[in-house]
């Protein structure tokens, strides 16, 4: 039996003394010196010739490489009709042409390179003046810009000797002026979002890092400023993943900040050689963990923050970087068991590591990742579709892309997920980012607390500051369970406000129990969101129905309280979220001691359905 019991302050420390410990792997050079030992020979990013040559010799024997590199060829054919890049923003953004861009260029260019056939160097080279025709990159949105410098300084390096001088000369003229000089604008002005744990980090500073070390060679001094500050940068951002691999930002956003994390790494490596200790970075080399454990016997993702409605894990081609760069066979596995014809992209190619042929390695049912966020995963099984799977996350409210749900849960069981997330609203609503306590992101119904499987107390949304910790861990069969301390959510009515979460009965229902010592009298709500049909059969019984199977929802304290039923659905510019109910308790004013406790119950196929279970306090557990 793995037990794990911290407190609070220990935890603090901890983090605390992690970070100091992490800081050690942040690379020191000196701007002088940083293209020491830079390769001068294009192409040099992402994919030497020596690597490509290698690639080919393992084509030879390797079906799954051959295929792969078939799929992304006809991808490319397909590309020699796409219609010329135009500068059209949507809302303030023009992020999906620049996006747009470095899918054509990878696609174009790994087919340039395997077959040597000209029409995709001379589309990857139409491409590219497209783009360097454009006013701007649009700098007031920097992504859009970032991507745009990875996407011209990877053509510009892989088809660098195809290039006449004149049009070489052009494309990086465009990538210097349009690229790094608002880059480097942005570095000596302290521009926040280069600098800050979240996607943006890694997106910004690794498409400057990739157009940089384009052009170093001609562009010393203006290449080496972007490279030293990138590579300052980049530290806070990876130390995001420590110590277990969990991304702050949530599973929709995980792929984004680690696929430009290895972007990143690997043009380091390719070009200069080294990685300057970035990937020594503690929680790094956990991170391909996460979209494994995230994901639940339905197939789809314990989800959190700014994510998709419903959303499945799909292919990843950094879990490749992540099995290469950390010798873990179990990373690419995964991918292998997961792409598609559909979903084959170059950087299988460029970073691919073949099936390892070996039996996986036991994986323990239960997981708990630390980090800004925390989570504790819990399952029943790992191959059955059907099994019972439930989660719950703490950490801090103000992530990057984060909601008020400090101890929200999520549960699958019979293949249906039961309790949900509903994820993102429209990134244009007027005031989305403004996280500040009182801000109006808050207001709208899928960001505050309101639509979270989560404890609302006095009718208000969570601190918008508060910090929650994961404080009690334990996986055993019997009765593995997760206790969050989310008092500093409720600060201004509970003196003491804890949530655990467990499987009962050798994993056969889910217990949710809340416990609070309330200083400030205040009505409570105890909400789950639900797609299913929800029947009561009396006040403290209700019925779930959803694609033909049964959950049952009991209360077992407090004695006298009811469920009703609520709509989630809400009026446009907002998400809809049409068909969607929530399951409430309403209590009404209440001081003192409280404890609510809810027994959720799946109908299995032998007919089983836990029907009570004792309840203790959560010092007993």
């Amino acid at each position: 039996m793995l037990k794990i019991r911290y407190a609070m302050l220990t935890v603090l420390l901890i983090s605390a003394c992690w970070q100091e410990r992490s800081r050690a792997a942040e690379p020191n050079v000196a701007p002088n010196q940083i293209f020491d030992t830079l390769v001068h020979e294009h192409p040099r990013l992402m994919l030497k010739e020596d690597a490509l040559r290698d690639l080919k010799r393992q084509a030879e024997n390797d079906e799954v490489l051959q295929r792969f590199v078939r799929e992304v060829c006809r991808q490319a054919d397909n590309r020699l009709d796409d219609p010329k890049l135009l500068y059209e923003k949507r809302g303030p953004r023009l992020l999906h042409v620049s996006k747009s861009c470095v899918e054509r260029i990878y696609d174009l260019g790994i087919a340039w390179r395997w077959t040597g056939e000209k029409k995709y160097a001379e589309k990857m080279k139409e491409n590219l003046l497209a783009v360097c025709d454009f006013p701007d990159w649009n700098p007031s949105h920097f992504l859009d810009t970032a991507e745009m410098c990875h996407a011209v300084g990877i053509g510009y390096d892989w088809i660098y000797d195809y290039l006449d001088e004149k049009t070489r000369d052009r494309i990086r003229s465009s990538l210097v002026e349009l690229g790094l000089k608002p880059g480097i604008e942005r570095y000596k002005s302290g521009y926040k979002h280069f600098t800050y744990a979240y996607n943006w980090n890694q997106v910004c500073n690794g498409g400057l890092l990739i157009g940089a070390l384009a052009v170093a060679e001609s562009e010393p001094e203006t290449a080496g400023f972007v490279v030293t500050h990138a590579l300052q940068n980049l530290p806070t951002a990876i130390r995001s993943y420590g110590p277990d691999g969990v991304w702050a930002e949530g599973i929709g956003y995980w792929k984004y900040a680690t696929s430009y994390t290895g972007f990143a790494l690997t043009a380091l490596e390719t070009a200069l050689g080294s990685d300057f200790g970035l990937s020594k970075i503690p929680g790094l080399s956990q991170t391909g963990y996460v979209p494994i454990y995230f994901t639940s016997p339905t197939g789809l993702l314990f989800s959190f923050a700014d994510a998709g409605d419903f959303q499945k894990r799909k292919s990843a081609a950094c879990m490749f970087w992540l099995a290469r760069t950390f010798n873990n066979p179990h990373f690419s596995d995964s991918e292998h068991d997961l792409v598609g014809a559909d979903d084959v992209s170059p950087f299988h190619i460029l970073w691919y590591a073949p099936p390892s042929g070996k039996t996986p390695p036991a994986r323990e049912l239960d997981r708990l990742l630390r980090g800004d966020v925390e989570t504790a995963l819990f399952r029943s099984d790992w191959d059955d579709p059907e099994a019972l799977f439930v989660g719950v996350k703490a950490g801090s409210n103000q992530a990057h892309h984060g909601h008020l749900d400090l101890g929200n849960f999520e549960m699958d069981a019979l293949g249906v997920r039961w309790a949900r997330d509903l994820g993102s609203d429209n990134y244009n609503l007027p005031e989305y980012w403004s996280y500040q306590e009182g801000g109006t992101r808050w207001t709208y119904y899928r960001l505050g607390s309101f639509s979270h499987n989560v404890p609302v107390l006095g009718g208000k949304n969570q601190n918008a500051n508060a910090l929650a910790r994961l404080t009690h861990f334990q996986s055993n069969e019997a009765f593995p369970f997760a206790q969050v301390d989310l008092t500093d959510a409720y600060a201004a009515y509970a003196a003491k406000a804890l949530r655990g979460v467990a499987m009962t009965d050798n994993r056969r229902a889910v217990l949710v129990q809340d416990e609070f010592e309330i200083e400030s009298p205040c009505q409570v709500l105890w909400g789950m969101t639900t797609d299913a049909t929800i029947t009561l059969e009396n006040p403290g019984l209700a019925h779930l129905s959803c694609k033909g199977k049964q959950l049952t929802a009991r209360i077992l304290s407090p004695a006298g309280a009811a469920f009703t039923v609520e709509s989630a659905e809400q009026l446009p510019p907002q998400k809809r979220n049409e068909g969607v109910s929530r399951l409430v308790i309403r209590l009404p004013e209440t001081k003192g001691p409280l404890t609510i406790a809810v027994l959720l119950s799946p109908q299995w196929k032998d007919g089983v359905s836990i029907k009570n279970v004792a309840v203790k306090p959560l010092e007993e557990w």
